[in-house]
């Protein structure tokens, strides 16, 4: 079993509140993604690929860092952010949408989550839209609170990943749908969980809203998942792939256009919403793009 003397770790990243458990079970080997350290070895990789298509797998993925917008405003200011229609947004909704800039180059791609009426999370990829979200708030003239809370999720993934769920929180989660999220706890643990992931599996996503119990957490989940075929493991680049679901940096970044991607879908450019991007897209839709997600690739 790796220990932590085994790796170099700086104090300027920052490390999971799962930190010390991915060590205990097993991981070999970290990369950082925005600014803080994620498991990406835990062994054999196809391996971690097979216990991920045939049983299910736990990954560490608070590097997944929420932004989260209250307020009276936060509905619209929301909205201003991304090209995605999000009228029909229920609460406990979850949309994938864009971020875009002025010239409609994608700036992240996130899970977008509506908590409440005024309460949304932006699930992020890897860049700092904390920091942008903040930025367009100040001229804005919109009433709303920006800030990163003490949420850190964990993705469950894999076709038993429902019977996980089940052991852990009863039948009623079975009820959950695809896209949506639902407030629970365990064991006083306060968490939300959604039926989303990035594996193309069945799967989850469960946030912990107290870093404190990152440790406990872990240990409950893999201990009612252990009898169910359940390992520790990594996102699977593969099964991403094979599920057409992209990796912001490896697949698009600031340059490239939801259009260039074949993102037509996420992009309404008849709401009224003067999201950020607009008048680009609007441009860029008209005279078409001269590459395509193919030539995207290296």
């Amino acid at each position: 079993m790796a220990q932590a003397a085994d790796f170099g770790f700086g104090t300027q990243i920052r490390k999971s509140p799962y930190f010390e458990a991915t060590l205990r079970w097993g991981a070999r080997g970290f990369s950082v993604y925005n600014h803080m350290y994620i498991p990406r070895d835990f062994g054999d990789p196809e391996q971690n690929f097979w216990n991920l298509v045939n049983d299910a797998i736990l990954c560490d993925v608070a590097v997944e860092r929420q932004v989260e917008i209250t307020g009276p405003d936060a509905a619209e200011f929301v909205q201003r952010l991304t090209p995605r229609d999000l009228s029909k947004l229920a609460v406990g909704q979850c949309k994938y949408v864009l971020i875009t800039n002025a010239d409609g180059g994608i700036l992240n791609d996130p899970i977008l989550l509506r908590l409440a009426e005024n309460r949304f999370w932006l699930s992020l990829a890897d860049s700092d839209i904390l920091l942008w979200a903040q930025g367009v708030a100040v001229h804005a003239g919109l009433d709303v609170t920006i800030r990163e809370p003490d949420v850190s999720p964990l993705q469950l993934q894999g076709p038993k990943s429902g019977a996980v769920m089940r052991a852990l929180f009863g039948d009623g989660i079975m009820d959950l749908k695809y896209y949506w999220l639902r407030r629970v706890a365990l064991d006083g643990i306060p968490l939300v969980v959604s039926r989303t992931g990035w594996s193309g599996e069945l799967g989850y996503e469960i946030y912990l809203q107290d870093s404190a119990h990152g440790d406990a957490l872990w240990e409950k989940i893999m201990a009612a998942g252990l009898p169910l075929g359940l390992k520790p493991g990594h996102t699977s680049a593969i099964r991403r792939i094979e599920g057409g679901m992209l990796s912001y940096h490896a697949d698009a970044d600031i340059t490239t256009n939801p259009f260039e991607l074949g993102l037509d879908r996420l992009v309404n450019l008849e709401i009224d919403a003067p999201f950020i991007g607009k008048d680009a897209l609007r441009r860029i839709k008209e005279t078409g793009v001269s590459r395509s997600r193919k030539s995207l690739a290296p």
